[in-house]
């Protein structure tokens, strides 16, 4: 077998010299359509985000050029509704469960892909977050109770069928109020 080791003649052009392009723009970057990111943090993490918040505000804001804010839609309807509160509570304040029991507990409220949930949610007009063992119900007075109620009869181990029924019957009577 041969090797040849001619005398190939090797490319001595000189590489061109790299582009300087000027740095782009943060709407430039994205074709120039504004893009969000939701960043959803649980009620019972609050207090450490409050702690920490300008040592991750500062870096985001000032070198990455990224606006943090409130959701709009969130924030209008905050602000028109006088009528507004938050009930928190814990599963423990309604029946005492440990472990399985819990577990299970918090599975009945919130139902397979949070079905359960959405439906208290929309029949009753509020906002529900289940964080761990904790309940907080955002919305009026009145429908906080509705929705409380509900929540309550889950915990004590009702079917979901059973609340779906008594809400509709709720619903309807508060609707002709």
């Amino acid at each position: 077998m041969e090797i040849d080791n001619g005398s190939a003649e090797q490319p001595s052009a000189t590489l061109p010299a790299k582009p300087n392009f000027q740095p782009l723009k943060a709407h430039e970057i994205s074709d120039g359509h504004i893009q969000f990111r939701k960043v959803t943090v649980p009620q019972h993490r609050y207090t450490p985000l409050k702690k920490v918040w300008m040592e991750i505000y500062n870096p985001i804001y000032e070198q990455m050029k990224i606006d943090i804010r409130f959701d709009v839609c969130d924030a209008v309807a905050l602000l028109r509704l006088d009528e507004l509160y938050v009930d928190s509570f814990e599963i423990k304040d309604v029946k005492t469960l440990r472990g399985e029991h819990l577990s299970r507990a918090i599975g009945r409220l919130s139902g397979k892909g949070g079905k359960t949930k959405f439906a208290i949610e929309n029949a009753t007009k509020t906002r529900i977050v289940i964080a761990d063992s904790k309940i907080h119900i955002l919305g009026s007075f009145l429908n906080i109770k509705i929705a409380r109620d509900s929540l309550c009869s889950l915990i004590m181990g009702s079917p979901a069928g059973k609340v779906y029924s008594k809400l509709r019957a709720v619903t309807a009577r508060t609707e002709m109020l």
